[in-house]
């Protein structure tokens, strides 16, 4: 087995990354498809709470699930990350 074949645990991200804002919210999405129908599965984390959801979207072109996929994040239960999403919209909008 070759070095750059063995995986290393590093304590803190590469450089670019550490610059970054914290994390406040994950999204987790699998999307899987057989040509005629889309789903996407997946969960949501409020960092700060740990509080988590699920979300399902379904569609039968790209373009009606990614409306789906929008729908379901806009109905999920009353998060932190709800919150956070809409926080980072507005400051953009700020822009």
């Amino acid at each position: 087995m070759d070095d750059r074949d063995k995986a290393e645990l590093v304590a803190a991200p590469p450089g670019e990354l550490q610059g970054e804002p914290p994390v406040v919210a994950r999204l987790v999405v699998e999307i899987r498809s057989d040509g005629s129908r889309t789903i996407a599965r997946g969960a949501m984390e409020d960092v700060a709470s740990g509080q988590r959801t699920t979300l399902e979207a379904r569609g039968d072109s790209p373009i009606q699930l990614a409306i789906a996929l929008a729908r379901s994040l806009t109905q999920l239960p009353r998060l932190g990350a709800r919150s956070a999403i809409r926080g980072l919209l507005a400051k953009r909008r700020d822009r």
